[in-house]
């Protein structure tokens, strides 16, 4: 079970080449996503094929990297530009239990109405 707190962002990148390693990907943070490899925050890449994932974040005294391969099949990613799109971890457990985002169909919820604020006049 993918456990990620709230105030952490997931941020997805276009394929890459995966033979990059922590100061490699940390580097396409900075020019290809134009943010912060020391935010905490997760960053996401994938190769072309599709059937590796590399997820680099600062674990606080210095990068991890998380790998998964699979054997058979891909990894079903949207389609992101070129600064990357940022995905939530719903999202993101899907795609790694192997479910395309493309045929995933929300329903409406209930949100409470917006109310203007009381004015004292």
């Amino acid at each position: 079970m993918l456990t990620v707190p709230p105030t952490t962002k997931l941020w997805f990148a276009s394929a890459v080449d995966l033979r990059l390693g922590f100061d490699g990907l940390a580097n396409l943070v900075r020019t290809q996503l134009s943010a912060d490899p020391l935010s905490g925050h997760l960053f996401v890449f994938t190769n072309r094929s599709a059937d590796r994932v590399k997820v680099l974040y600062w674990g606080g005294h210095g990068y991890c990297l998380w790998c998964s391969r699979l054997e058979v099949g891909r990894y079903h990613f949207p389609e992101a530009t070129a600064a990357g799109i940022e995905l939530t971890a719903a999202q993101f457990a899907m795609i790694l239990d192997g479910i395309d985002l493309s045929r995933v169909r929300r329903f409406k919820r209930y949100s409470p109405p917006t109310t203007t604020p009381f004015r004292a006049t």
